[in-house]
């Protein structure tokens, strides 16, 4: 079902998680839901995936990961500010160690010359409060394709804000 890069780190993920007793969490917009999806497809995924968040809205953002209005009102739904909260919120509203989120312009519209198709924000933290950010510009490769491309780069961030977890 998933490209065979994006199994291999998933599987990867799940093995390192387990060993070290680590739970976590995302948080995801234009995503929907795929990032969990690609851990909770491999078998024994139950021991480390607490749960995933799908705020596709900004009321959604809002209501279950504490996103402030304020934040979205200043910088929009797709800003590192906004990943960023949605990460911590994730931390907050889980009983997560770790946590990604994901928001951004999938495409084939929506975007603008300040944010174009393609622009994604992601966040990493972890209860020991370390954050990690990309802002990724994949262009207008795709609906598809950029969704893919947030997930490979979501599952890089989940093992790297690990290492200090």
């Amino acid at each position: 079902m998933w490209p065979a890069d994006i199994e291999r780190k998933a599987h990867a993920i799940i093995a390192d998680f387990t060993q070290r007793k680590l739970k976590l969490a995302t948080a995801e917009s234009c995503t929907g839901g795929l990032i969990a999806g690609a851990l909770t497809e491999i078998a024994g995924s139950s021991l480390v995936v607490d749960r995933g968040f799908v705020t596709y809205s900004n009321d959604a953002k809002v209501q279950m990961l504490g996103v402030e209005l304020a934040t979205l009102a200043a910088h929009g739904a797709v800003s590192r500010e906004t990943a960023i909260e949605m990460a911590r919120g994730a931390v907050s509203h889980s009983g997560a160690d770790v946590t990604v989120a994901v928001t951004g312009i999938a495409g084939p519209g929506g975007g603008s010359v300040e944010k174009p198709v393609g622009l994604v924000h992601l966040a990493a933290t972890g209860r020991n409060g370390r954050v990690l950010h990309r802002e990724m510009r994949y262009g207008d490769i795709g609906r598809d394709a950029v969704r893919m491309a947030a997930i490979r780069t979501a599952l890089g961030l989940l093992e790297e804000v690990a290492q200090g977890a």
